[in-house]
C-alpha cells in the first residue's frame, strides 16, 4: 500500500457550456432512448462511451446530409449557418446546446461581417468552434493560430480581431500589442470565456502543492493539452491519463501527496474514479 493522500482540484471538470449540453442530451435520452449528436458531445472518450450506452449516436457532417426526420444535438462548440439550413431541408429537429458564450461571439462576428469589416480570428484551424465562427463570415475571415502565420506588412491598416473562446487572454492581448506596434489599427473584441481562461492561473498554483499530479483528459482535447503542459511546467512529476488503465504504480512512492485535475472536457466522475483507484494502491 502506498498510502497516498489524494485530492481533486475543485476548479477542474466541465465548463458550464459542456454541462448544459450534456444535461440536454441526458434529458432526451432518458425520455426517448436515442439521440443523434453532431460530432463528439465532448472531447472525452470515456464520457462519450457513457452517453453512447444511454443511446447517444455520434454522427459527422457527411452522415448528417443523409439523415432525415430525426433529432440532432448541436454541441457546445456551435455550428455554422449551413448546418441549420441543411436541417430545415432534411426535416431535422435541432436540439441547440451551443454554449451561450459561443453564440454571443457568433452574433458579434456576423454583425462585423455585415459591416464589411476585415475580420481576423485567433483560433485553432479546423476546430469545431472556429468552423462555426467562420461560417458567420461566409468563410471569408482569416483564422490564425500564431502571428507568424500572418504577413504583418501585407495586413490591412485596420482590422477587427476576435478570438476562439477558449484561447489564452494573455496571448490575445500580446497579439493586440504586436499588431498595433506594427501600425495596424485593431478593433479588438475580447470574447474569451473567463471560466476557461482562468484555469491556467488556478492550475499553476494547484500543481505546486503536491508531490505528483495526475492530469485526466481525453487525447482529443485541445484545452487538455494546454492545461497539461501548464501543470508539467510547475511540477515535473505530472502524468497525463485518459482513464485508470493509464495509471502506472512506478509514478508514486510511500505516503506521497497526489493532486488530480483535468480539462474543461473532463467529467468529475472520471476524476473521482482515478482518485478511488489511487487510494487503493
Amino acid at each position: 500500500m502506498f498510502n497516498l493522500s489524494v485530492d481533486i482540484d475543485i476548479n477542474s471538470g466541465f465548463c458550464f457550456g459542456v454541462v448544459y449540453a450534456i444535461e440536454m442530451a441526458e434529458e432526451i435520452l432518458d425520455e426517448e432512448g436515442q439521440l443523434y449528436c453532431l460530432g463528439d458531445i465532448v472531447h472525452n472518450d470515456e464520457e462519450v462511451k457513457r452517453l453512447e450506452q444511454k443511446g447517444l449516436r455520434i454522427i459527422d457532417h457527411t452522415q448528417l446530409r443523409s439523415l432525415r426526420n430525426a433529432k440532432v444535438l448541436i454541441r457546445a462548440h456551435g455550428e455554422p449557418p449551413s448546418t441549420y439550413q441543411l436541417a430545415m431541408q432534411n426535416n431535422l429537429e435541432l436540439i441547440d446546446a451551443s454554449c451561450p458564450v459561443v453564440l454571443k461571439l457568433q452574433n458579434r462576428i456576423k454583425t462585423s461581417y455585415d459591416k464589411e469589416e476585415k475580420i481576423y480570428i485567433y483560433g485553432k484551424h479546423g476546430h469545431a468552434e472556429v468552423v462555426g465562427l467562420l461560417g458567420q463570415t461566409n468563410n471569408e475571415a482569416v483564422v490564425f493560430q500564431d502571428l507568424e502565420e500572418l504577413d504583418l506588412a501585407a495586413l490591412p491598416k485596420e482590422i477587427t480581431l476576435y478570438s476562439q473562446t477558449t484561447k489564452s487572454t494573455h496571448k490575445f492581448y500580446e497579439i493586440n500589442q504586436v499588431l498595433e506596434t506594427n501600425g495596424i489599427a485593431v478593433k479588438s473584441n475580447d470574447t474569451i470565456c473567463r471560466q476557461v481562461s482562468n484555469r491556467d492561473k488556478e492550475l499553476r498554483e494547484f500543481a505546486k502543492k503536491f508531490d505528483v499530479i495526475v492530469f485526466v483528459s481525453g487525447t482529443k482535447s485541445s484545452n487538455g493539452k494546454v492545461l497539461y503542459k501548464i501543470c508539467a511546467e510547475q511540477n515535473q512529476r505530472t502524468h497525463f491519463v485518459s482513464s485508470i488503465s493509464d495509471v502506472k504504480t512506478e509514478w508514486f512512492a510511500q505516503n506521497e501527496t497526489v493532486g488530480i485535475c483535468g480539462a474543461t472536457s473532463t467529467p468529475m466522475w472520471l476524476m473521482e474514479e482515478v482518485k478511488n483507484h489511487l487510494e487503493k494502491l
